[in-house]
């Protein structure tokens, strides 16, 4: 009962009429053959494939889950044969170099196949969803020699990868590893520990995996500063099985059909990645780029939560509506949909995914700003602004996407508390998104303390003011234009308080970024409602009351963010162990 269905016509009005992306990449010598046709082409194909190919094996994955026999992971029926399809379809290359074997297109475009990957199969989506990271750490940091036998591999898909930083009792704090990697002769090293929570550490899509392993060698300084990077393969190169293994699968709340490993690596040979204890600066390329891609699951989730909870609330027929139409011919009772209630509810969530999925595609299309554009200035200003926008994204989209399977959860009622209509599934596997690849709580850290904090304000009054300078004329805008000032002069009060009180920034973090979030989506909105100004149809007049829904009933939640922040100044009690 629960079904995927692309949102066609809203990416292209994010993608042509917003963003103006067609006109962008042709100011961008590398994507300057990537025109408004084949960028449709791309994301048709994509919707194809997402709803008909992976959409089907969504409650499949979720009902068998993975099995571990004998150090082998068989993943759910047709997984397999599905990944086949997508590699054949030359999908993981799409925004690789050319010279490695990629497409060369746009991250933006990227961005929006895996937000409809995501709507149509979490789960499954979690095996190529770290591709992209593994090809960027190896691209930036790999030897010519690593990058000849394994980049092309993990370009095509035809081999997979996986990070592996988390160890039982290391969580976030890295700098408590153990796995340790001991220099051979040869040049390689012998990888020896355990590492919990890695997606796809074993299964049975392609025959090889590439680990991401963080590891320390002897020697090393202790914490973070002394952590290193090595590639270990689950092949040799030589056809030989290296000594790691699967040692169980974790029993999930959700993403049932995505294998959680729990790997040991016993001397298994590896080679560097960079520098020795610089092994942070090339997972953290992996990290961003997975971070984005987990901000795009909450889209994703929201998507598909929206329009199945829509459907059934237009189907669903209950009591009458407080002022149905007199026209209707139903004598007791009316679609749930018209009662306010449920309208509340739907529109929320309309409000926060429509806003949401331009806030990921307009990240993206900074990413390939920063990376590709011709101007060196132009790329430095949008690398500050990625910096800034990619813990919002992570953070904030997968809060509202838990947040939408909730509400479409609540819209359907009992029958939401049912497997068989779907939107059960939809609330469990949107939860994990809100912790892994650092929790959002430590992505607020990351944007207050370590980005903003720690250059006094100066990249964020940067993007505040190309904010402000986008803004279009009009009585929404100028309703906009305020928050933006209260967010600027809330940091700036936290940057004057901090100095003596090193808490509040944490203190406060989760509030912050969710202001933040807050304001960059009625920024968005603006625009929007000024481009849906100039046409007369059905679905841009949807918009323009779509954006004066969010500043008349979600952009106010802004000040309670500001209220909690000025409260953040008092300090917060101690816990203890409860008395007995």
């Amino acid at each position: 009962m629960w079904q995927y269905h692309p949102p066609l016509r809203d990416i292209r009005f994010v993608t042509e009429e917003l963003l103006n992306l067609p006109a962008q990449w042709a100011q961008i010598p590398a994507f300057a053959e990537v025109d408004a046709d084949t960028a449709r082409q791309v994301i048709e194909e994509a919707g194809k494939f997402a709803s008909e190919v992976l959409g089907p094996l969504n409650a499949v994955g979720d009902v068998e889950g993975c099995t571990l026999k004998d150090g082998i992971v068989t993943t759910p029926k047709g997984f397999r044969e599905a990944y086949q399809a997508f590699v054949q379809a030359g999908w993981p290359a799409l925004a690789c170099e050319p010279e490695v074997g990629g497409q060369g297109l746009p991250q933006s475009l990227n961005a929006v196949l895996h937000e409809m990957l995501n709507s149509a199969n979490h789960a499954w989506n979690m095996y190529p969803g770290l591709l992209h990271g593994a090809y960027e750490s190896l691209l930036a940091h790999a030897t010519p020699e690593l990058k000849a036998r394994y980049l092309p591999k993990v370009v095509s898909g035809e081999w997979l990868s996986t990070m592996c930083l988390t160890e039982a009792h290391a969580g976030s704090d890295l700098g408590l590893l153990k796995t340790r990697a001991e220099p051979q002769p040869d040049g390689s090293y012998r990888v020896s520990g355990t590492k919990i929570f890695i997606s796809g550490g074993e299964h049975d899509l392609t025959d090889n995996i590439v680990h991401m392993v963080l590891a320390r060698i002897a020697g090393a300084p202790a914490g973070t500063k002394g952590l290193s990077l090595f590639l270990v393969p689950k092949v040799m190169p030589d056809g030989s099985r290296n000594t790691l293994r699967c040692d169980g699968l974790e029993k999930k709340m959700g993403i049932k059909g995505s294998a959680t490993c729990v790997m040991s690596f016993e001397g298994a040979t590896g080679w560097l990645v960079g520098d020795v204890n610089r092994g942070l600066a090339g997972m953290f390329v992996m990290m961003n780029a997975a971070r984005l891609h987990v901000g795009l699951q909450g889209v994703g989730h929201a998507e598909s939560a929206y329009q199945n909870a829509l459907a059934y609330a237009l189907e669903r027929v209950q009591m009458r509506a407080p002022l149905r139409s007199p026209e209707r011919k139903v004598a007791e009772a009316d679609p749930i949909a018209l009662h306010p209630a449920v309208r509340h509810n739907l529109l929320r969530q309309r409000a926060l995914l429509e806003g949401g999925r331009l806030l990921a595609y307009e990240t993206a299309h900074l990413l390939d700003i920063a990376e590709r554009h011709p101007d060196e200035a132009v790329r430095h200003v949008a690398h500050d602004e990625v910096s800034l926008l990619t813990p919002i994204c992570k953070a904030f989209l997968t809060d509202n996407g838990f947040a939408a399977a909730q509400a479409a959860q609540q819209v359907y009622g009992g029958h939401g508390y049912i497997h068989d209509y779907g939107v059960e599934q939809c609330v469990r596997d949107s939860r994990i998104s809100r912790i892994y690849e650092g929790t959002n709580e430590i992505q607020a850290i990351d944007l207050l303390v370590r980005k903003v904090v720690a250059d006094g304000g100066v990249k964020l009054a940067g993007l505040i003011e190309r904010l402000q300078r986008e803004l279009p004329t009009g009585e929404l805008a100028a309703r906009v234009q305020p928050w933006l000032a209260n967010w600027q002069q809330a940091t700036q009060q936290l940057l004057k308080h901090s100095a003596s009180d090193a808490e509040l920034p944490y203190r406060v973090a989760d509030d912050y970024l969710r202001l933040a979030g807050l304001v960059l989506l009625a920024q968005g909105w603006a625009r929007a409602e000024a481009v849906a100004a100039s046409h007369a149809t059905p679905f841009h007049t949807a918009k323009r009351e779509t954006a004066q829904y969010y500043l008349d009933y979600l952009l106010p939640e802004a000040g309670l963010c500001l209220a909690r922040i000025r409260a953040g100044q008092n300090p917060l009690p101690q816990l203890s162990a409860p008395s007995a």
